[in-house]
């Protein structure tokens, strides 16, 4: 069967989190979506796990449904066990910053995984514990639990806490994973990448490219997921992922890149935003401050790359680049994404039309037409052509998507003339 799944949320329990984030307002907002399999996040936190127990039902296949779902769509929303964790260590003379995806196929396996990290750090201080040795040996103590736990380097490319991070992170995920590198065959691309991007490098090939949300807020779930076609199992799903399997692993759902808060480099504070060949003009100086600038995951990508843009590998598993809906309604509607007026758009429309992922990637023109207004399916259309105008974010600043800016100047040309 062919499903979408978001790997990459996170709890209530862990730092800028909404407090709605809970296994029942992850299902609601899978089925506004279009996701059929959602990450629980933060199974490492004490509370939340229990949560999860008293909660979920375990499947025969490694996966869960709600025990108790409060709407009857809900039920069809199954969840995989998924959590991050964070390793700050010192390795090569320099500190090192790395944050890690950990998938698992059982309640008692995740017991495992916790009472070891225990030992090692404080699993309630945080959703995503902390903690000082190696991600290396991260790795170790993950395989000798379960040879069925899938580690995967989370939001690759991202200026902290990621594994080619300009700030914190390695050239390679040899240098980084060292003896243990064999084990991973799976990274995470994050927001401000794209697989186009990543396909630059020829060293990862052999490595699948997955991406989630890294959702901090229910709404926000499913901005970027994977599309599979193959039995809603866990092992399953990990062969698939483990095997790089274009037959099961469709595409992957991206953001335009440019969107993501680290995409180019500058500084927020001092409104700087530079690209890569202005940041080295500046030798990597910021102009108002003085202070170095914070590089951003275009210019990490062009520092690693040996091949040039627009390459593709042979055996690629395709992406998709989606502007999520509420902000096309809201171009269409001139208002700002969060007004009621926008959010009574996007409800009439998802009720009548289907899933937000349906309408944005498959339902035609005319049919959005019959129900929305033409400006609004002309916006979609603009937005599958990729017919958009991006100012990229920059140190933790999202970039700006105008879709209609064109239309917009047009409209104001014709004003003017009459």
């Amino acid at each position: 069967m062919q499903f979408i799944a978001d790997f990459h949320v996170h709890s209530r329990y862990s730092r800028a989190t909404s407090k709605n984030m809970q296994v029942e307002a992850l299902a609601h907002w899978a089925r506004n979506k279009g996701i059929t399999l959602m990450g629980t996040g933060d199974f490492t936190h004490p509370a939340y796990f229990a949560e999860l127990k008293a909660k979920l039902a375990p499947e025969a296949n490694g996966l869960f449904v709600l025990k108790n779902p409060p709407e009857p769509g809900d039920a069809k929303v199954h969840f995989i066990l998924t959590t991050e964790v964070s390793n700050i260590f010192t390795q090569g003379e320099k500190s090192r910053k790395i944050h890690t995806l950990l998938f698992a196929p059982s309640f008692e396996v995740v017991e495992k995984i916790n009472a070891d990290l225990a030992k090692r750090g404080n699993l309630y201080a945080d959703g995503r514990p902390t903690f000082s040795f190696p991600v290396k040996d991260l790795v170790k103590i993950i395989r000798g639990i379960s040879p069925d736990i899938l580690i995967v380097p989370a939001h690759a490319w991202t200026p902290w806490f990621s594994l080619f991070g300009a700030n914190s992170g390695f050239d390679s995920i040899e240098e980084c994973f060292e003896e243990e590198a064999g084990h991973i065959q799976v990274i995470e691309t994050g927001l401000s990448s794209d697989p186009q991007m990543n396909w630059r490098l020829s060293a990862l090939d052999k490595i699948t490219l997955i991406s989630n949300s890294d959702a901090h807020s229910p709404s926000k779930i499913g901005r970027e997921a994977n599309v599979f076609n193959c039995p809603l199992d866990y092992y399953e799903i990990i062969d698939a992922l483990r095997k790089k399997d274009k037959n099961r692993l469709l595409y992957t759902i991206e953001f335009f890149p440019q969107e993501g808060k680290y995409h180019y480099d500058g500084h927020r504070n001092c409104g700087v935003l530079f690209s890569p060949a202005e940041t080295k003009s500046h030798n990597f100086i910021c102009p108002v401050c003085g202070r170095r600038l914070t590089v951003g995951v275009m210019h990490r990508v062009e520092s690693l790359a040996d091949r040039p843009e627009d390459f593709t590998p042979q055996d690629a598993i395709p992406a998709r680049h989606l502007v999520p809906l509420t902000e096309i309604i809201a171009g269409a509607l001139s208002q700002g994404v969060n007004t009621k007026a926008v959010e009574g758009e996007y409800q009439r429309l998802i009720s009548h039309l289907g899933s937000e992922l349906d309408i944005l990637l498959n339902i035609p023109e005319e049919e959005v037409t019959r129900l929305a207004s033409s400006r609004l399916a002309r916006g979609i259309k603009r937005m599958r052509e990729g017919r958009l105008r991006i100012v990229p974010g920059y140190d933790g600043v999202f970039g700006k998507i105008n879709i209609f800016a064109e239309e917009e100047k047009e409209e104001q040309r014709q004003k003017e003339l009459f």
